[in-house]
């Protein structure tokens, strides 16, 4: 899968949606296929990856197919898209996958099972304090689970740093064992594809 073909598949999903084959909410990536595609090069088959309700490009990077996604997507699943095989899973619930991914890691640890947990949050679910608590708990514990914070700089249509009152957030520009952070900007509204009204 690359950049190309997840450019086309979230305008395909765009589309869809504007032509209301698509009757539930979505939430559409942009501006990112480089910095997912660099991420995925160190997730293997066996490892899991957790994400909020933006998770297309996670799915068709852990080998979902377009068709069985696309699928699922017009079935209204674009925001809760779980496949077990595949070892991934995604929940609309702000912070949800979050104690679970962690639990997960966990888990995996005690039972000495050779896989890792790849978690991906919101810069402001990042700003929560069930990450903070998960990201302690997971250091503390050394736990194999890695956390990626994506920044758009909003909180739905809020802007994040207004809305802590902070020039600079907790995880910005931090790389290490345990988080990756990146900046990135979208070119669809929050929710939706820019020109249906979705409810």
């Amino acid at each position: 899968m690359d950049k190309q073909k997840l450019i086309a598949f979230e305008n395909k999903i765009a589309d869809l949606f504007n032509k209301a084959k698509i009757r539930a909410p979505i939430h559409l990536y942009s501006n990112n296929e480089d910095q997912m595609i660099k991420i995925f090069k160190k997730i293997k088959k066996n490892d899991w990856v957790f994400c909020s309700w933006r998770s297309h490009y996670q799915c068709l990077l852990k080998g979902v197919s377009e068709k069985i996604l696309t699928k699922e997507i017009i079935a209204g699943k674009s925001i809760s898209l779980c496949f077990p095989k595949h070892k991934i899973y995604s929940s609309a619930i702000v912070g949800g996958v979050l104690p679970i991914a962690t639990g997960l890691a966990f888990s995996n640890k005690i039972q000495k099972i050779k896989s890792k947990v790849f978690c991906f949050v919101g810069e402001m679910t990042a700003e929560t304090g069930i990450m903070h608590e998960c990201l302690k708990f997971s250091k503390n514990n050394n736990l194999p689970i890695h956390f990626i914070v994506e920044d758009n700089s909003k909180s739905v249509c809020t802007d994040t740093r207004k809305a802590w009152s902070m020039k600079k957030l907790s995880f910005e520009g931090k790389k290490d064992k345990f988080i990756t952070y990146y900046k990135y900007s979208l070119k669809y509204p929050h929710a939706g594809a820019g020109r249906r009204v979705q409810f």
